[in-house]
Parts: structure tokens; C-alpha cells; sequence
């Protein structure tokens, strides 16, 4: 995948003027959730997948695009842009963050503005060690820092729950496998491939973008691949951030 390391808010990067969010970014937000819980509730009640069709993989991958939308509406929530009332940002953020795997948002606020601050600097959560740079060691270490072992326990839990109502096939794979697989996708588009390797010594945000592609964008990362923009624009939601390039 080609990317493009930029020093500065370049000729690449498009300075977009904040915008009063209103109930847009709650509108957004409660629109990814109630797509997932439906396809979840569809695809474990209901749908008896044909493993020799291609239908069930294309279905896991939406899912998984899913479950990704629900941690960017987390990220957003972050940034305070969810909405313009703390509590109620805080909330969505909470509950978006939890249904995917249990992730908690109090716990995760702090490291991803420790990553904002100090990124591709030991100080940095989100960045490898310094000496194993490589994919699988970063992912690793990424998930160490991240991963509490509770989510495990409630993650094990919930499935032997789960699998007392609804096929086991159904709840290993669009359950499960979408939110594993929606945790290596976050990594690869907004950590791994933004974030690796040397960043010129006048890039102020250590970070690389996607060249500039709307629709591969969104589809991949919900935009997060325009990451240099987002760490130039952090006011932006991820729906706005597609204004940047």
C-alpha cells in the first residue's frame, strides 16, 4: 500500500474549518450502533450461513466493518465529538467502546491522549518498543496495553451464554471473529502503517496517510487511514475527515 509521509499541514492537507456539531455526531453515532446490533441479532437469531456460498464471509466482513464503526465512534467520542454535552459524549463512547469486546472507555480516554501527545515517543501507548518494530511484535505489544484481562473473562462468559441460545457456528463467527478481526484492522490502518518506520524531522504528528481515495478510505477505516490528518485536525469526526484531503 502506498502512503505518504507529510511534514506539515501540506498542499495534500485541506485546513477544515470546525463546524458546530449539533446532533449530527449523536445521529451518526446511534446509526452504526442500531446497523450493528441489527446485523448481529440478524446473523445469530436467524441466518443459517452456507459455508460453501460466499455469502456468510462477505457477511463477517461487514460485521467486521461494523464493529470497526463502533470503535471509531468511540475514538470520536475521545475527541469530545460525539457531542457538544460531555455526558452524554461520554456515554455513547462508553457504550459504543463496551459492545465491542468489552473495551472500557474511562481506561482508554487517557492513553489515546498520551498517544496524541507523545506519539511514536516511548511515552507513547500506542507505539512499539523500540526494538521490535515489526508487525507482530507492535501488535503484540499493542494488545498487552490495551486488553484487560476481565474483557477476557467477560468475553468467555458472553460467549457460553450466547451459544446456549444461538448456533455455535453463528456466534464464533459473527460474533467473535469480527471483533478480532476489527482489532487487527484498527491496528493495521490507524497505528501500524501510519506510525511505522522514520518520520522526517519537521513532521510534527509522526504520521503517514493514505493517498487521497474517499471510498477505499472508508471502507478500510472509516478514513482513519487519513491519519496524519486527523492527528493536524483531531476536531474533526471521523465523517468530516474526508474534507481534510
Amino acid at each position: 500500500m502506498q502512503t505518504a509521509s507529510y511534514p506539515s499541514a501540506s498542499p495534500l492537507t485541506r485546513r477544515v474549518v470546525p463546524e458546530p456539531l449539533g446532533l449530527k455526531g449523536v445521529a451518526v453515532a446511534v446509526a452504526v450502533g442500531v446497523c450493528w446490533a441489527t446485523l448481529l441479532s440478524f446473523l445469530l437469531a436467524w441466518y443459517r450461513p452456507d459455508w460453501h456460498s460466499p455469502a456468510p464471509y462477505l457477511l463477517v466482513l461487514l460485521q467486521t466493518h461494523l464493529y470497526t464503526g463502533l470503535f471509531i465512534t468511540a475514538h470520536d467520542a475521545m475527541h469530545g465529538l460525539v457531542s457538544p454535552n460531555k455526558r452524554l459524549n461520554n456515554a455513547i463512547g462508553t457504550l459504543a467502546a463496551g459492545l465491542f469486546a468489552y473495551n472500557w472507555f474511562p481506561g482508554q480516554l487517557p492513553k489515546h491522549h498520551a498517544h496524541h501527545r507523545h506519539v511514536g515517543t516511548q511515552d507513547d501507548p500506542d507505539f512499539h518498543d523500540g526494538r521490535h518494530p515489526g508487525f507482530l511484535p507492535w501488535f503484540l505489544r499493542f494488545a498487552w496495553n490495551y486488553v484487560t484481562w476481565w474483557q477476557v473473562l467477560l468475553m468467555a462468559a458472553t460467549y457460553n451464554v450466547l451459544k446456549l441460545f444461538f448456533p455455535q457456528a453463528n456466534v464464533i463467527a459473527f460474533w467473535m471473529i469480527p471483533a478480532i478481526l476489527a482489532t487487527v484492522q484498527l491496528f493495521f490502518f490507524g497505528t501500524y502503517l501510519p506510525h511505522r518506520g522514520e518520520h522526517a524531522p519537521d513532521n510534527p504528528h509522526k504520521s503517514r496517510s493514505q493517498f487521497r481515495h474517499h471510498l477505499w478510505a472508508f471502507v478500510s477505516c472509516y478514513f482513519f487511514g487519513y491519519h496524519y490528518e486527523h492527528h493536524d485536525q483531531p476536531y474533526l469526526p471521523w465523517w468530516r475527515l474526508w474534507k481534510s484531503k
